[in-house]
Parts: C-alpha cells; sequence; structure tokens
C-alpha cells in the first residue's frame, strides 16, 4: 500500500466567510475609530505621506497640465508632504504648512495636480476633526484666497476655477460628514456601555439586597427560635434541680416537647430561607411569605417561654404580602427582645390595626429593658431595615412609666392593594 501522501490545506469555504466579516469588522472599526486617538498615528501617516508624494511626482512627471518643475517646484512639492505624518496630531498647522509651498507652487505655474492630494488629504483631517464652524470659516478662507490666486495666474480659466471650488466644497462636507458619524457611533457604544454598567450595578444591588433580606431572616429565625429553647430549657432545668424527690414529670415532658417543636418550625424556615443560596435564578423557591396570620403563633410561643401576652390585629384582608411580612417579622423581633431582656413573666401587649391607609403596629412590655452598658445587637437595625424596605418607619427604646415600646407605620398604599388582589 503506497504511503499517503500529506496535501497542503486549503481554507474551506466556511472559513473564508468566517474571516471576510472578520475583515470587515477591522475596516469598520478602523473607520469609526477616532482619528485623534488612533494608535500608531505618525507611522501610518508618514505611510499615506510617502504614497502621497509617489502619486505627486508621477502627475508632476506625466500629466501635462502647465510646465514641469525645476528645482525650486520639486522642493516645494516635497516640502509640501513633509508636514503630512503630523496631520492628526496638529490638522490646522499641518493645513497651513502644507499651504505655504503649495501657493508659491502654483504662483510658479507648475504642474497644478501634483499637490492636490496632499492639499485634499490635510483639508480633510481638519474638517474631519476639528470643530464644524472652524471648517466652515476655514473654508471660506481657503475658496477665497483660491479664487484670488486663480484670478492672478489664471484669469480666464473659469471651468477650472469651478472645479477647484467643487472639489474644496466636497471634501469639506465628506469630513464633516464623517465627523458627524464618528460621533454618532461613540455616542451608541457609550450608551451600550453606560447600559452595560446600569445592568452590572442593578444586578449587584439585587445581590446585595437579596443577601441582606436572607441576613435579617436569619437573624430573626434564630434569634426567636434559641430564645424560646433557651428559655424552655431554663424552665426544664428548673423543674429537674427544684425538688428531683418529687420530680414534675408532666412540667419536664412539656418543657421538652416545646423545645422540640420550636426546634422542627426553626429547621423548616430555616430550610425555606436557605434554599434561596440554591436557586439557579429560574424559580421562586421562598415558598409563601410570613404575615398576619401567624402572629397568633408567635404569641403562643412567646407565651409559653413565660411572657404574659394580649394581642389585637384589626386589619383587613388585602394587606400586601410584603408588608404583612415585615409585620411578622417585626413582632417577632420585639417577642423575642421581651422575652430575652424584659424579665421573668413580663406582660406584653402586642396591637396591629388599619388606620388612614396605614398598617400601625404597637409592642409594648413592663419589663426592665436591655442592659445598660450591653453590647448592641443587629435587633433594632434589622428592624428599621425591615420596616424601611416597605415604605415605613421604625420608633423603639423605652417607655417614660417603664418598659419598652416598639412601634411601626406600614404604608398600604392603593397600587399595592390592587396588587394583591
Amino acid at each position: 500500500m503506497d504511503p499517503v501522501q500529506a496535501t497542503p490545506t486549503t481554507a474551506s469555504p466556511a472559513t473564508a466567510r468566517a474571516e471576510r466579516p472578520r475583515r470587515g469588522e477591522r475596516i469598520m472599526a478602523a473607520i469609526n475609530r477616532d482619528p485623534l486617538t488612533a494608535p500608531h498615528a505618525v507611522r501610518n501617516d508618514a505611510v499615506l505621506a510617502v504614497f502621497t508624494a509617489a502619486l505627486a511626482t508621477v502627475l508632476a512627471l506625466l500629466v501635462g497640465h502647465g510646465r514641469d518643475p525645476g528645482a525650486p517646484g520639486w522642493a516645494l512639492l516635497l516640502a509640501a508632504h513633509l508636514p503630512l505624518p503630523w496631520r492628526r496630531r496638529r490638522p490646522l498647522l499641518v493645513l497651513l504648512l502644507v499651504l505655504v509651498p503649495v501657493v508659491p507652487y502654483h504662483a510658479l505655474d507648475n504642474n497644478h495636480a501634483a499637490p492636490v492630494a496632499a492639499t485634499m488629504v490635510a483639508l480633510y483631517t481638519v474638517a474631519a476633526t476639528v470643530p464644524p464652524r472652524r471648517t466652515l470659516l476655514l473654508g471660506t478662507v481657503l475658496i477665497g484666497a483660491t479664487l484670488t490666486l486663480n484670478a492672478l495666474t489664471n484669469p480666464d480659466g473659469f471651468v477650472e476655477l469651478v472645479r477647484i471650488t467643487g472639489w474644496v466644497v466636497a471634501v469639506l462636507v465628506f469630513g464633516v460628514d464623517v465627523r458627524y458619524y464618528r460621533q454618532y457611533v461613540a455616542a451608541i457604544v457609550e450608551r451600550a456601555e453606560r447600559a452595560e454598567r446600569t445592568r452590572e450595578e442593578e444586578a449587584r444591588r439585587r445581590v446585595a439586597e437579596e443577601r441582606l433580606r436572607i441576613a435579617r431572616d436569619l437573624h430573626d429565625l434564630l434569634a426567636h427560635s434559641i430564645t424560646l429553647i433557651g428559655v424552655q430549657t431554663s424552665v426544664a432545668a428548673h423543674v429537674l434541680a427544684a425538688d428531683p424527690e418529687r420530680l414534675d414529670r408532666e412540667t419536664v415532658a412539656k418543657a421538652l416537647d416545646d423545645i422540640a417543636e420550636t426546634c422542627r418550625a426553626a429547621r423548616g424556615e430555616l430550610r425555606t430561607t436557605l434554599e434561596v443560596l440554591r436557586d439557579n435564578g429560574t424559580a421562586d423557591v421562598r415558598g409563601p411569605l410570613a404575615g398576619l396570620d401567624g402572629v397568633p403563633d408567635l404569641v403562643e410561643a412567646a407565651r409559653l417561654a413565660g411572657a404574659r401576652v394580649e394581642h389585637s390585629v384589626r386589619v383587613g384582608d388585602a394587606v400586601p404580602p410584603a408588608v404583612g411580612a415585615a409585620a411578622y417579622r417585626l413582632v417577632q423581633e420585639a417577642l423575642t427582645n421581651a422575652v430575652r431582656h424584659a424579665g421573668p413573666e413580663p406582660a406584653v401587649r402586642v396591637d396591629l390595626r388599619e388606620e388612614d391607609g396605614v398598617l400601625r403596629l404597637s409592642v409594648v412590655d413592663d419589663g426592665t429593658g436591655p442592659t445598660p452598658g450591653g453590647t448592641p445587637g443587629f435587633g433594632l437595625v434589622g428592624m428599621r431595615e425591615r420596616a424601611r424596605s416597605v415604605g415605613g418607619t421604625l420608633d423603639a427604646g423605652p417607655r417614660a412609666g417603664g418598659g419598652y415600646r416598639v412601634s411601626a407605620t406600614l404604608p398600604l398604599t392603593p397600587a399595592t392593594r390592587e396588587g394583591t388582589r
């Protein structure tokens, strides 16, 4: 069997089609790029100057319009191309330096077509980079000077005069149009980048808000559950240590059952809260929000922990879920603080009522309040943040007659009400 000979690989039609868009994209990127900030500007313009000088030389030698340049003419023609490498850095100065040798070159009646390319390149650069008003003023001065020079050197060349004026106007209009097009493209790119930054900032803001919400929920849940477990454990320990010979098994069993029930409820809420961290963004895994219908359970749990709680809920049915959840968490945290800081068997009054389009919440106890000089926690901070999250306010502090009071005002807007129906 003959060995397989390697054959040179050729680009497939699909590869060629893929390269054409990339080549077109590079060309469009070069056109859209700001000429004042383009990379390698001097090097590229030096190549352009050499090409323009070679074209001018060919035109001076081959085109029979006017006489062939002598030594002064060649020197002036070469001098007109020398400033072109710096045309983007100093467009007005380069145009002036180009016109300085071009004017005497034409005045000597040399080949008039030779320096046209260099003049048009410099003129286009000015029109594409300087403000339009300056371009209009410069074009007027240049056309006036051209008319004057042509009248002195060729008074009968009306056709030549129209042709020169048309070229100047065409180059100026083209340069200004390119300038406006580049500004339009830059504005589109800037808006796209700003929109992208806005989306990223919005995504970061939402992530921060979600993390804060989870932190608040975890704080409320764990603080409430751990406080109740601590109180119930203390009850069981007290019963066991009070009279070991006459053990109240029923009380101990009830305390342990309450601890188990609190643990089960806390585990369920904790699982629901932490499932948000596993969400891939395709579904809402948080489940139904806690609401005002859960307040009686909070009251009963506080009673089991030893507090004497009375509550009153006078609220309509159309409470927005977010407001109901905020009120639930505020009551939960307030009862937790009362059980923890108000002393043994505090009397607590929980009141929720709807009044003038707002939900007014009040939790008042007759206890001693937090220990002075203690390390402040995150409870009050989280409560204020939760109230602000639904547009409400919260006040908390000791009462004048003793005890502690937490009050909140949560708005019930018409738009939010309609959204719950």
